[in-house]
């Protein structure tokens, strides 16, 4: 996760694992969904569902830590989210293990410095 907007159920770093079986949406599900003409997904919880009777829904998604539900994220004109906006489901997660690619990615001089690094230890220790 790249922010602090589910905590405390996740924490920014926070590696997940997901899951993408086709089952309807519930509410207080947390799903990773990705919006149309945003590059990074969003992971958030689902806090209302509208179901058809024809077999499909739609729903709404708020961050935990957010004080707003997350209408403001979605793409000009949209409301609801459907299941095709969503990438998969959170079933478990590893705390803190995505932070080495977080600290890369903010501080790219450091991620050289690893890569110089990591590139004298080879050298070094060649047989």
């Amino acid at each position: 996760m790249l922010s602090g907007s589910m905590e405390p159920a996740f924490h920014r770093g926070d590696l997940l694992f997901l899951t993408n079986q086709e089952e309807q949406v519930r509410v207080g599900e947390i799903v990773v969904f990705k919006i149309e003409g945003r590059d990074i997904p969003i992971v958030h919880r689902v806090i209302k569902v509208h179901e058809r009777e024809n077999g499909t829904a739609k729903f709404l998604t708020k961050g935990d830590n957010n004080n707003v539900d997350d209408r403001g994220l979605y793409a000009p004109g949209q409301v609801w989210l459907q299941r095709g906006d969503v990438i998969g489901r959170a079933k478990g997660f590893l705390p803190f293990v995505g932070m080495v690619t977080i600290v890369m990615n903010e501080y790219p001089k450091f991620k050289y410095i690893v890569l110089a690094g990591l590139g004298v230890y080879v050298l070094l220790h060649r047989e």
